[in-house]
């Protein structure tokens, strides 16, 4: 099977939304809807680091588009289409048939369409460009947070760490091969939160990353961590749990910077949209952030989160 014949089996499907011309062109046309500004986040997974070689196919599409929404949902934006630059080793029938189906599951339910790419051969490598649209001037990023601001995450952390330390149980499996971009809570959060980032690398690491932008410190309270009920039911030793939700990352929740007095609309925007909201610390004056117990005694020794190098 030639690469045209590839793209055409797998992967051609009509433009929608904000694409007016997509797969079988040299290039794709987007049309941004007026006063908006266009978003782009690229990501790349590599067999072997990112998720295992033999990983059912069907996961690993999911998963690829889920991490790149996933910025777009910690800017606040519309999610619109995504590009997708596929190195296969061979042109494997069943795995790309497993594999398209699985990233069609995720274009389905985050509402993006597939507007082009390309697509090699050599080590298996899936890389996504993911493009969304938001009003001018209203993203949410990371240079916004301020001393007195209250730190806040959606959902539970510390799934998918659970999983990747071999934990089998289903739902924490789920969270780690599925992971859920939220979108929708990024949208209903805009114009409430003054900063966010997508916790994919571990907790304090991303949070880390708003305070260098926006030059504050941050104090996040181990005991108000959001557990899920597979996590709270794991007989393990408590530095476990918090080198899980502080350091192993793969979570894709929001860590957001709120206003006191922003608080209740940003809890009640995401409880319309069946998320919770929880506060989980502050930001200070400070350079980084650092875990505290309900005593205010700092925890040391809890990794940091996942590097790259």
């Amino acid at each position: 099977m030639d690469e045209f014949a590839l793209i055409r089996r797998h992967f051609a499907r009509p433009a929608s939304g904000i694409v007016t011309l997509g797969i079988g062109d040299d290039a794709a046309l987007l049309q941004p809807p007026e006063d908006c500004e266009t978003v782009v986040a690229c990501d790349t997974l590599v067999a072997g680091r990112h998720f295992a070689g033999d990983a059912d196919p069907a996961d690993i599409g999911w998963k690829a588009l889920n991490v790149n929404l996933s910025d777009l949902a910690a800017m606040g934006a519309e999610a619109d289409a995504f590009l997708l630059a596929l190195t296969l080793p061979e042109a494997d029938e069943d795995w790309l048939a497993a594999f398209a189906g699985g990233l069609r599951e995720a274009a389905d339910a985050g509402g993006v369409c597939l507007a082009g790419g390309d697509t090699t051969r050599g080590p298996l490598t899936i890389t996504i460009t993911a493009i969304g649209h938001l009003p001018r001037n209203s993203a949410l990023r990371r240079d916004g947070a301020r001393d007195g601001d209250l730190l806040a995450v959606t959902g539970t952390l510390g799934d998918a760490g659970a999983a990747l330390a071999g934990h089998a149980d289903a739902e924490l499996q789920l969270r780690l091969h599925r992971p859920r971009a939220r979108l929708e809570a990024g949208r209903v959060l805009r114009g409430l939160a003054r900063a966010a980032i997508d916790v994919s690398d571990g907790l304090l690491a991303d949070v880390g990353h708003i305070c260098r932008a926006s030059r504050v410190g941050a104090a996040v309270r181990a005991d108000r961590l959001p557990a899920s009920e597979a996590l709270a039911a794991l007989a393990v030793p408590e530095e476990h749990r918090l080198a899980w939700q502080c350091g192993a990352g793969d979570d894709y929740e929001l860590a957001v910077a709120i206003s006191p007095q922003a608080l209740d609309a940003a809890q009640a925007a995401c409880l319309d949209i069946g998320v919770p909201l929880s506060v989980i610390g502050r930001f200070v004056v400070g350079e980084r952030a650092r875990l505290f117990d309900a005593e205010g005694k700092e925890y040391n020794g809890i990794t940091n989160g996942y590097s790259h190098f």
